[in-house]
């Protein structure tokens, strides 16, 4: 309403005033994301991380499979933390320099993570979206064939896998990414059930366009979010699986080594006062575990569609 205060100048501006910016739902998610202090933090840690996992090696001059033999004979005595040695984080049992083995440790376990929750983000979102899309016949068969999958034991396919093709990672990415896509499948699929019915696939049914480009151009993409929750929270779950399977002696082989393995070996030496070897790997192992964990929380809150 225009009072006889207006000036000139103001009556310019209406027609700018009077336009209407658009919202980005990813740009209102983005705000949402920087407002949690937590999710926030934990991205700088967990990037802090990932800056050790790939380049923390360059600081230490020892290889991760040199055994120091000086002080191989008295490590409890010798083998401490020193920055003098530059054996930052001590060593190990074998004598090997820890800095460099937690630097290998943590590589390896965020691959498993990061590898498994790629495999299962992809084979899972198309499986699920495909089978939702569909519906009738082909979706019973397929969720049938998921439903028997789940039955079987995750752990103990990995086990039998590892112990009848030998313990790598390779087998590991295998094993966690054969089994690991079947929960997103069903989540992917419920999620399809309900964007099918929308306008705008229908739309694109009445246009005529085929099954699989709506599937990739208008199902896939609606499940973005839901997705990229669902991986942030399965790439900790991962490292768990893999760190659980290491500490019973059937992870990855030596020379390598994961958290998993070095919390293994710091256990069955605590008895002998070397504490370090098991502070080091447990500490980047729940500091790496929580912050995926806070990452994908805040990912959640800024993503839910009731908060839009």
């Amino acid at each position: 309403m225009l009072t006889s205060r207006t000036s000139p100048e103001q009556l310019g501006d209406l027609p700018q005033r009077a336009e209407v910016k658009g919202r980005s739902l990813w740009r209102d998610a983005v705000g949402r994301f920087a407002a949690n202090r937590a999710a926030v933090i934990s991205l700088v840690v967990l990037v802090m991380i990932f800056l050790f996992a790939i380049f923390g090696q360059i600081l230490s001059p020892h290889e991760p499979d040199y055994v120091d033999f000086m002080l191989r004979g008295n490590i409890k005595e010798l083998g401490v933390p020193s920055m003098e040695n530059q054996h930052y984080f001590g060593l190990e049992k074998e004598g090997r320099d820890l800095y460099v083995r937690v630097v290998q440790g943590t590589r390896i376990s965020i691959l498993v993570g990061v590898v498994g929750s790629i495999v299962a983000v992809v084979v899972g979102t198309l499986y699920g979206a495909i089978s939702g899309y569909f519906g009738g016949r082909v979706d019973n068969i397929m969720m049938r064939i998921v439903d028997i999958l789940l039955a079987i034991p995750f752990m103990f396919v990995i086990i039998l896998l590892l112990v009848i093709f030998g313990r790598s990672p390779t087998m590991l990415f295998v094993g966690i990414g054969l089994m690991s896509w079947l929960n997103m499948a069903r989540i992917a699929r419920g999620q399809t059930l309900t964007i099918k019915n929308k306008e705008f696939v229908e739309a694109a049914i009445a246009s005529g366009v085929r099954p699989l480009k709506i599937i990739l151009r208008h199902i896939i993409p609606n499940l973005a979010g839901i997705v990229v929750v669902y991986a942030t929270l399965l790439v900790p779950e991962l490292i768990i699986t893999e760190s659980f399977i290491s500490f019973l002696g059937l992870g990855v082989q030596e020379p390598q080594t994961s958290l998993g393995a070095l919390i293994s070996d710091g256990a069955s030496q605590l008895n002998y006062g070397t504490y370090w070897m098991l502070a080091f790997p447990l500490f980047f192992f729940l500091i790496t575990l929580y912050a995926f964990f806070f990452v994908g929380d805040g990912l959640r809150d800024a993503l839910d569609p009731k908060d839009r």
